[in-house]
């Protein structure tokens, strides 16, 4: 119940059913086009993608932290590499799957979340086409 006092690490209290969240921003440049769109996005075309990952906790490592942050960095940097400079559609997660942006969100998710600690979840994540374009992805417990 909300508002009940658990001593948290240190000696601190917190709220039960509190939770925290980490915020991770990357990037990567990749093309794709949408087979079987009525418009230009059907054509080859390119983005500068952005990527913001919402990781959450219950409780804090020894150190205090979600995750460390050059952690975080490792994993994203890795998934992204595999997307980085790349014709989406030709990559084995988009040969038969559209790489729309909420495909790319999904992926990333789906990929991330096998790679975390234990007690750390993706909670979202959102793959931006431009500035004003984007979409994510989440599951809901």
């Amino acid at each position: 119940m909300l508002g009940w006092k658990i001593a948290g690490p240190r000696g601190r209290f917190r709220l039960r059913n509190t939770m925290y969240e980490l915020l991770f921003k990357s990037h990567f440049a990749a093309a794709h086009n949408l087979r079987g769109y009525q418009g230009d996005c059907e054509r080859l075309h390119g983005h500068n993608w952005r990527v913001d990952v919402a990781l959450t906790a219950d409780r804090l490592d020894r150190m205090g932290m979600v995750v460390d942050f050059r952690e975080v960095k490792a994993l994203v940097d890795g998934l992204l590499k595999e997307l980085d400079h790349h014709y989406l559609n030709e990559l084995p997660a988009f040969e038969e799957t559209n790489p729309t942006t909420e495909n790319v969100a999904e992926w990333i998710f789906k990929h991330m979340a096998t790679h975390l600690p234990d007690g750390v979840k993706v909670h979202k994540v959102t793959a931006w086409e431009s500035d004003n374009c984007g979409a994510s992805y989440a599951e809901q417990a």
